[in-house]
């Protein structure tokens, strides 16, 4: 015991510091590895991304008790969870609010009986078709505005669903690789309590494919 209280009285600064920046990670900002290609072409494999904690609720730290409520997501959102059901934290776009109607038909997403719109845009960062058989298109619906990648394959098996009512309480979450995303399609609603933050920029990003060299063009970048 007297080795830990002199460890401790010797070492407290630090001590401090690890105890007050585990909570601030846990309760305000924090930054999340994304190992999938899931939500290409917004966000890259090896992209590390900052987490907005208080997006939508003041948490007990190293809780997921929430103090206070301050926001609810919206169309659109990229949002990280703690998914019961993938087991895993997953980083998805917010498609369907509680209440809506939501349908896919040939990987054209309708909302409330609505079709979202689709323009072609152009590839980011990839020259050689062979290292991406696939192929970018913008797609918007009222507000909510982003870039999809969609395989050159042709539609997945998951290129159709609905339409689904979201229940209340719970959020309908689609990868932007939409041929290449485990989401909505797989796990179900997913409940507004497993909602970690919001992320809207990359903090620093490692290239798996290129020795993990930083891609300076990615450091503090946007997320549409």
């Amino acid at each position: 015991m007297r080795k830990i209280a002199t460890f401790l009285a010797r070492n407290k600064g630090f001590i401090t510091f690890l105890l007050c920046m585990i909570m601030f990670r846990s309760a305000v900002a924090d930054w999340n590895v994304v190992p999938t290609g899931s939500m290409q072409p917004t966000i890259h494999i090896g992209d590390r991304i900052l987490v907005d904690r208080m997006a939508y609720d003041l948490r007990l730290p190293l809780t997921h008790i929430s103090l206070l409520h301050l926001a609810d997501p919206q169309r659109g959102d990229i949002v990280v969870l703690d998914s019961h059901a993938a087991h895993e934290r997953l980083v998805k776009r917010v498609i369907g609010l509680p209440g809506d109607q939501v349908a896919m038909r040939n990987n054209v997403l309708f909302i409330n009986g609505l079709a979202a719109s689709y323009r072609p845009t152009a590839r980011s960062g990839i020259h050689d078709d062979r290292l991406d058989p696939a192929h970018y298109e913008i797609e918007r619906y009222g507000s909510m505005r982003h870039a999809i990648r969609l395989s050159d394959a042709g539609p997945g098996r998951a290129s159709n669903f609905g339409p689904v009512t979201v229940p209340a309480g719970q959020y309908l979450l689609l990868g932007d690789d939409r041929d290449n995303s485990m989401d909505s399609r797989y796990f179900g609603f997913f409940p507004r309590n497993e909602f970690l933050g919001r992320s809207r920029h990359v903090v620093a990003s490692l290239d798996p494919a290129d020795h993990y060299l930083p891609r300076a063009d990615r450091f503090g970048a946007r997320l549409d």
